[in-house]
């Protein structure tokens, strides 16, 4: 125990001093939840679709929640039923095991119905093109609103897309 005692006291501290605060972000990020409840009257229901990514969409989306980005400091959260969602969130090509499932959950989702394709494969032009496994670009089943570009995309791009389908969108909910 006392070799491990020296050893820490020997190295020191070894992570590195937190960034300074970004007032522009924070400037940014109050402008962006102004504008949802302007636009929505509430914060912005997202249901998240992988209708058969690689999952490095999912890797980017998932950094939405972190505290850099903080998706529901912005005013939009993630939910588990496509009843509750205002956008849909798709990525991956659609996997023809998955057509059936990703047009019940966008027939599921109440009007206006917003939905934004995430990454190449999702646009049609990725690795993972029409095949005989899959239907191809998720406008080939359901219709696309906003896609975003990129393999994959990072964060910041995504949350673009998102904002750009909620700004054309002519959603009107108390």
């Amino acid at each position: 125990m006392w070799k491990i005692l020296r050893q820490v006291v020997h190295a020191g501290v070894a992570s590195e001093r937190a960034p300074d605060g970004d007032d522009a972000l924070r400037t940014t990020a109050q402008s962006v939840h102004a504008e949802l409840l302007a636009t929505l009257g509430r914060a912005l229901a997202v249901r998240h679709v992988d209708a058969g990514s690689c999952n490095a969409c999912e890797l980017e989306i998932h950094a939405l929640e972190n505290p850099y980005y903080n998706l529901e400091g912005l005013g939009m959260r993630f939910v588990a039923s496509p009843r509750h969602a205002d956008l849909l969130l798709v990525t991956g090509p659609v996997a023809r095991n998955m057509e059936l499932a990703l047009r019940r959950t966008w027939e599921a989702v109440p009007d206006p119905k917003l939905v934004v394709a995430v990454g190449d494969c999702g646009r049609g032009c990725g690795l993972l093109g029409e095949n005989y496994a899959t239907r191809g670009a998720i406008s080939t089943v359901i219709p696309v609103d906003v896609a975003v570009p990129g393999c994959p995309p990072p964060p910041l791009e995504i949350l673009r897309g998102i904002l750009t389908a909620v700004r054309a969108a002519p959603i009107t909910r108390p």
